[in-house]
């Protein structure tokens, strides 16, 4: 090690000066043979460094996309994310706390602008919806700000964002596809408070073009938009491959429940897997639903006049005069609690399995559950496998407890809804992503005509379990492909309840049907 000596006006510090020289000294002369043959030696050493380096960037590269998009030849899975990716591995998910997922690079693009949304509706209707959103600003190239949450609909649930899904997860997980952040950047949110917002509802079943033609334009205009209404906004079908898989990737890997609500879902389904296996029953037999379907079949008449009476105290429920007979007999209502145990038994399920309820309140109480407590006798629920403590701080938000029953519908041996809602067909495609695991799609249209010949003695028992076994033979969750109907995009097939193409293997590309 040198010693620094003092300072030298025209060379600096002496050491330095001394060294220097001499080294010069040296190579004129040609004294230093070592020197020489250091040169290559160091070029050497350079050209390695430079080259592990590279390596390992393109190492680190190979690795992102592969947690991005799983490739079977990597993962041995048939799907666009790997299982370290699933919010809910498929084997017993809740013994252990989940793997945090590598976070991406941050994308680098010019930003258009701003977009703000407000989604409506329960929680899965505002899941889709979210989904769709972050699809929309990745390709509108603009900053989504994290979506805000229904608080006016039927429920008024209170919840935020960060209330029911984990929002940095959001944020960071999606970060190498769009910039979302949790509010305007100040100097934009007092220029939106001194003025009025741009708002407008989009069109429904819209593709990109509309989103590229119609509301870019607005964006680039006014810096900030609003989207007042959010769900089913875009297409189900005739969209990009690349757009399909990114509101899957969102879906199931970017929207995961807080760490309190997975906690007790792992908490619930630990309980049941204790006892056996167990089945998720989502009997959609709550006073709001019957209000907004009309759907009356069975009740008294003093309920039939209080289910009307709700229905027109809410002006957004637009459809007033409803006649429950034939929508009844079209499949559009809900199975009654009656209804369920008579199909369940004759589809041949264990009177004895475990069947959790995931619904609200039901309406008509215990006396309206006595026929399928009678046929199925383990009916149970998150309020009578849990403390009354354990639920505190989800009690009375509605969207919070149907996040716990979303996590324990996913990870049943079977799910069963009587109703095709949001929920029905958002955990119907998620537990397709999952393995194809079995849901029972009840075809009502059909089973309400066979249960009344049933009740009117037309069919023996036998004779009405084997034709009801029979029309649910290919209605188990197995693979199949979305029905398109050009002409009239609501009456197709829901993306969210079948993402076939997040499914696919990557060597063998869907053709369009």
């Amino acid at each position: 090690m040198c010693k620094v000596e003092g300072y030298d006006e025209k060379c600096g510090y002496r050491e330095e000066c001394e060294v220097g020289f001499k080294f010069l000294s040296e190579v004129q002369v040609g004294k230093s043979k070592s020197f020489m043959v250091l040169r290559p030696r160091m070029k050497l050493f350079v050209i390695r460094g430079i080259t592990i380096m590279l390596l390992c960037a393109c190492f680190v590269q190979l690795m992102a996309l592969g947690e991005t998009w799983g490739p079977r030849v990597l993962k041995g899975w048939p799907s666009c994310f790997s299982h370290s990716e699933l919010p809910l591995p498929l084997e017993f998910p809740y013994a252990a706390p989940i793997k945090a997922a590598s976070s991406p690079p941050k994308r680098v693009y010019k930003n258009n602008g701003y977009l703000m949304v407000s989604c409506n509706g329960g929680l899965n209707q505002m899941r889709a919806a979210i989904c769709d959103m972050v699809t929309i600003a990745r390709y509108l190239n603009v900053t989504l700000i994290v979506p805000e949450l229904d608080k006016a609909s039927f429920w008024a649930d209170p919840s935020d964002f960060h209330d029911i899904f984990d929002v940095d997860h959001f944020i960071a997980s999606l970060k190498d596809e769009v910039r979302i952040l949790k509010a305007l950047p100040p100097r934009l949110k007092r220029r939106v408070e001194q003025r009025t917002l741009y708002s407008l509802a989009p069109i429904s079943w819209s593709n990109m073009s509309y989103y590229l033609n119609q509301i870019l334009p607005l964006v680039k205009k006014h810096k900030v938009v609003h989207l007042n209404r959010t769900d089913a906004r875009l297409a189900n079908n005739r969209l990009p491959l690349e757009i399909q898989k990114l509101r899957c990737r969102v879906n199931f890997n970017g929207l995961r429940f807080t760490s309190q609500i997975e906690e007790l879902g792992r908490r619930v389904v630990r309980i049941l897997r204790e006892k056996g296996p167990f089945l998720v029953l989502h009997l959609r037999y709550e006073m709001d639903m019957l209000a907004f379907s009309g759907c009356t079949h069975g009740c008294s008449s003093d309920e039939v006049e209080e289910l009307t009476r709700m229905r027109y105290a809410y002006p957004w429920w637009k459809e007033k005069v409803i006649n429950s007979t034939m929508k009844r007999l079209e499949g559009l209502c809900p199975l009654t609690p009656e209804e369920t145990a008579l199909v369940l038994s004759a589809l041949g399920i264990d009177r004895n399995v475990q069947i959790y309820i995931a619904a609200g309140e039901i309406y008509g109480g215990e006396k309206r559950m006595a026929s399928l407590a009678a046929a199925f006798p383990n009916l149970v629920r998150k309020d009578t496998l849990l403390d009354p403590s354990d639920l505190s701080f989800i009690k009375n938000h509605s969207s919070q407890m149907a996040a716990l029953d979303y996590l324990v519908s996913l990870e049943s041996d079977i799910f069963v809804p009587t109703y095709d809602g949001n929920m029905a067909k958002v955990v119907e495609g998620h537990r397709r992503f999952l393995g194809f695991k079995k849901t029972i799609q009840l075809d009502k249209k059909h089973l309400v005509g066979l249960i009344d010949q049933y009740n009117n003695g037309s069919f023996s028992w036998d004779d009405f379990s084997s034709v009801v076994k029979e029309a649910h033979a290919t209605r188990m969750g197995s693979p199949k492909k979305r029905i398109i109907i050009a002409d009239r995009p609501k009456e197709e097939d829901y993306f969210y309840a079948n993402p076939y193409e997040c499914l696919q293997l990557l060597d063998e590309p869907w053709r369009s049907t």
